[in-house]
């Protein structure tokens, strides 16, 4: 009864309710609609630093994180790597040396880290090979093929089938180097990691190195599912207790900022939002209040108690809340439904969101359970916005309020 009566009584201004009502709607779908842009943006850079750059987890030597030298390399790591694609879980694995060193063509030089792969393997760790914009991912049997970025290639003014001389110290701490040939040139959505991201191939970069081919500086691990991360990651440290392994998360720790700051990011846009709907709610049922001031003061002096009338308020702002508030996230579910199959696409920022590792094409996301809390949001904020008005109606005296000449 008391549910019917409110539900009517929000409509008996149309105006003022479907005013309240769309700024409700469009508030809610904006916020949504953001977090669920926000959300692919920070998707779209996990994957990207996982795929492309570092992969789910990481093995190296003790020391060698703290003090990346040569020197701290990992024994045996084809047999290593073999044991570790038995866990299950894991996709693939790939066994890799780096050096940092300096990379020379007819026109300049430059500091790069040269990471030497094993092609094949890395295939399956990374989706490097599909970025190429030009040449090959080491299809040939030459000897000293490399494949850099089209960001060094700019600025070194290189092509495929050019070459560039790389020198560097060998493990007997000799200078030494070798001339390697352009096979192909990459892009990636993270220019500042292009600019200094070079391959070769692992048994090339050994031998000029003077180093024991059987042994690398990194071993790299592709889970099936990152939600397999932390079981996956202890079991691989109580079958190499003397090596290093983290996981993505600590090899790259301000990309796992960016993923743990999205629910504070939600909780304080949302809130924001629903702050200040809260006082255009509050300020939509003072109005109805003090407009139907001798009717209540009536429905007080005829026997209606002063917990129906407070229910009644409480009723009409809660429904009020709820059916705009569904509205918006109908809406805002819609908008990222549709943008995460199209895409936004950013191509006019594209340097500087490369800058910090974006893609300029967004897919939105969000999680479900999102919309859950949204909603126990919403009802939360229209009960608090019927508090006031509501005990401005029981402050009434029915005497006084049915004399009032509306």
């Amino acid at each position: 009864m008391i549910i019917a009566v409110a539900w009517r009584n929000i409509w008996r201004n149309k105006s003022r309710s479907l005013i309240i009502l769309i700024a409700i709607c469009l508030g809610l779908a904006s916020g949504i609609f953001y977090m669920g842009f926000y959300r692919g943006m920070i998707d779209q850079r996990i994957n990207s630093a996982i795929k492309t750059e570092s992969s789910h987890i990481q093995i190296h030597h003790k020391n060698y994180l703290t003090n990346p030298d040569k020197k701290f390399t990992i024994p045996v790591c084809d047999s290593i790597s073999t044991e570790i694609q038995n866990i299950e879980g894991v996709e693939a694995s790939s066994a890799r040396i780096i050096i940092n060193t300096m990379i020379q063509s007819a026109a300049t030089s430059a500091g790069v880290k040269v990471t030497g792969v094993i092609p094949e393997q890395e295939r399956k760790v990374t989706n490097l090979y599909s970025k190429l914009n030009d040449g090959t991912w080491f299809e040939s049997n030459k000897r000293n093929p490399i494949v850099i970025s089209q960001k060094l290639a700019d600025k070194m003014k290189v092509k495929v089938k050019s070459k560039v001389v790389i020198t560097l110290q060998d493990m007997h701490g000799n200078i030494t180097g070798a001339a390697f040939k352009v096979v192909g040139i990459y892009e990636t959505s993270n220019s500042a990691y292009d600019e200094f991201s070079v391959f070769v191939k692992k048994s090339d970069l050994a031998r000029v190195m003077s180093m024991d081919e059987k042994a690398c500086h990194e071993i790299a691990v592709l889970l099936e599912n990152n939600d397999q991360l932390n079981p996956i990651t202890s079991q691989i440290k109580e079958i190499l207790p003397g090596l290093d392994v983290k996981t993505w998360r600590e090899v790259m720790p301000e990309v796992s900022l960016v993923e743990s700051s999205f629910g504070v990011t939600m909780v304080f846009f949302i809130g924001i939002i629903l702050m200040a709907l809260l006082f255009g709610i509050i300020n939509t049922m003072l109005m109805a209040v003090l407009e139907r001031t001798k009717e209540l003061g009536m429905l007080m002096a005829v026997g209606m108690n002063k917990f129906r009338v407070f229910m009644m308020i409480l009723l009409e702002t809660v429904l009020l809340s709820l059916f705009g508030g569904v509205c918006g996230i109908v809406l805002g579910w819609a908008l990222n439904f549709w943008f995460g199959i199209q895409g936004i696409d950013l191509g006019t920022w594209s340097t500087a969101y490369k800058s910090m590792g974006y893609d300029t094409l967004v897919f939105t996301h969000l999680p479900a359970s999102v919309s859950f809390q949204i909603a126990v949001m919403v009802i939360i904020t229209g009960i608090i916005a019927a508090i006031y008005p509501a005990l401005k109606a029981l402050r009434l005296k029915p005497a006084e309020a049915v004399r009032i000449d509306m």
